[in-house]
């Protein structure tokens, strides 16, 4: 998707020596450390987590730096909700909007929100997610949505902010940022894809997974 990640994760499968073979649980911390210092060739500081999602090709469930695992996620099925991909059509900043982040970061106000409230509307997520409970993820997706776009709104592409809030008030869509945000892609939440579909027929948009 023109990430960073996935150019990282090339180069690495491409050209290391004695690479670490993909897979092995015992691996993963390594080589995050190894696409961290790749990767904060572009962004002056990385996780490594992109490129090693990347190279692993696997969901990882990250619950400390380290203490990362893969896991399987839920079967898709046929039901009318969907989990999708909406492109912007603009290439994103990364550098400039990490900056942006970590300047946030600094105000004790703004930290406290990310632990109280974004952290918690992730973690209640990903543990719905895992448990297919739909319901629930598109419940606290909504609430992370909205806490995007009134935290993060200098990341939302300008001409995204009114799609953005429409889908929120109108319950049809809710929408994520992707990695810092100011273009790329954007990620999408609904109870019916169809119809978030039609709403957003303007742009390009790919479905990632069926509930």
């Amino acid at each position: 998707m023109g990430s960073s990640g996935a150019l990282v994760a090339a180069i690495y499968d491409k050209y290391a020596k004695n690479k670490l073979r993909k897979c092995f649980t015992k691996h993963i911390i390594i080589l995050k450390n190894i696409f961290s210092q790749m990767e904060s060739f572009f962004h002056g500081q990385s996780s490594g987590i992109d490129p090693l999602i990347c190279y692993l090709n696997k969901p990882l469930l990250i619950r400390s730096k380290t203490d990362i695992s893969i896991i399987d996620i839920p079967k898709k099925n046929q039901g009318k909700g969907g989990i999708f991909l909406l492109n912007s059509g603009i290439p994103s900043q990364t550098n400039y909007m990490i900056k942006f982040f970590f300047r946030k970061l600094k105000h004790d106000k703004f930290k406290k929100t990310i632990i109280v409230e974004f952290l918690k509307y992730n973690e209640k997520c990903i543990e719905a997610f895992l448990k297919k409970d739909f319901q629930i993820l598109l419940k606290n997706i909504k609430l992370l949505s909205i806490w995007i776009f009134n935290h993060f709104r200098f990341m939302i592409p300008h001409n995204f902010l009114k799609i953005w809030k429409y889908g929120i008030y109108n319950n049809i869509y809710y929408l994520k940022l992707c990695g810092s945000g100011g273009g790329g892609f954007i990620l999408g939440f609904t109870p019916n894809y169809d119809l978030s579909r039609n709403k957003l027929k303007q742009y390009a948009m790919e479905i990632l997974f069926h509930f």
